[in-house]
């Protein structure tokens, strides 16, 4: 077979995809809003079934679902006939996925659901199916030509995917998920540093290396040798935020002025340094510090952007591996 035969039949597969998506979209009703509200109301936990490729999808769909603060676990229906209907409480929502709906391996844990009332949401492309009858909350999915000798499932895991994910996401609006509370979901990997604040990373309490204005220089050398961090926070006798002072400054001072040692901080100091709200996210604030040609930005808290409550260093950005 030649290479671009291989494309040709690429360009089909993505094409049959992209027409069950098409008929997906089209299907979605006000059963779709039941079963959002049921995902929400749910107390206890979201179990996701299948057998097969679908048992696969489920996986996927439970772990997109707890990502946006709905606690969710796929199982086997292979497994169920085996003692993992043990895991279902009546305080569970059960999501079952099959495309046929027919399936021997889910009626035991179809005929489970309905002797104890657990709420059933059946993923099916069948009317004429035991997961359709049996489903509390029905989510049709349209019957499409699948690739692959007519029979691989493709087309029909696709449309599957997808209305999990518009499941996942539908909740997220519903229960106003932000991007705060997504963060604390993944705290590691790539992810997790792109959605890191300033405050998860900044110096604060006792290591933030104030100074008063007024504070001669002999004693500012003295205190920044002493923290380590090459920069001094300048304060008023109001513990407002004045200026900054960094050790290439020192440096550079030294050169032009003498009589640097008695000179006061405030003759020093860079004056009105910058300073980023602690909510803001560390790769903006990386952004700043490049924009600006500077290895340091002061934080504060909402409005009073003249009260310093941390430091934020370039060190504590490599640290915290954004890029």
């Amino acid at each position: 077979m030649k290479k671009s035969t291989y494309k040709k039949i690429a360009n089909k597969v993505i094409e049959l995809e992209i027409d069950a998506l098409k008929k997906l979209k089209k299907s979605i009703n006000n059963s779709f809003d039941k079963a959002v509200n049921a995902i929400v109301k749910c107390q206890s936990k979201i179990i996701l079934c299948g057998v097969g490729k679908s048992y696969l999808i489920a996986s996927k769909i439970a772990a997109t679902l707890s990502s946006v603060g709905c606690p969710s676990f796929s199982i086997s229906a292979n497994d169920c006939s085996h003692g993992n209907l043990g895991s279902i409480s009546k305080k569970d929502l059960l999501i079952v996925i099959s495309n046929s709906g027919n399936t021997q391996e889910l009626i035991p844990v179809i005929k489970f659901a309905n002797r104890y009332k657990i709420i059933l949401i059946g993923i099916v492309s069948k009317k004429n199916s035991l997961l359709y009858k049996a489903s509390d909350i029905k989510l049709v999915i349209p019957e499409v030509k699948e690739a692959g000798l007519g029979i691989v499932p493709t087309s029909s895991t696709s449309e599957q995917l997808a209305i999990g994910d518009c499941l996942a996401v539908a909740a997220l609006n519903k229960k106003r998920f932000s991007k705060q509370n997504f963060k604390e979901f993944h705290p590691s990997g790539s992810l997790g540093a792109k959605l890191k604040t300033v405050e998860d990373l900044m110096i604060s309490g006792k290591k933030i290396p104030f100074i008063n204005e007024n504070t001669n220089m002999k004693k500012a050398l003295e205190l920044i040798t002493q923290k380590k961090l090459g920069i001094l926070i300048a304060i008023n006798k109001r513990k407002i935020t004045t200026g900054i002072i960094t050790d290439g400054q020192i440096r550079r001072s030294s050169h032009k002025n003498e009589s640097l040692i008695t000179s006061s901080v405030k003759n020093i100091m860079t004056k009105n340094p910058i300073s980023v709200d602690k909510n803001m996210l560390a790769v903006k604030a990386l952004a700043i510090m490049s924009d600006k040609k500077i290895t340091s930005l002061c934080v504060h808290k909402s409005a009073r952007s003249g009260k310093t409550i941390g430091v934020l260093h370039i060190h504590n950005i490599l640290d915290g591996n954004i890029s």
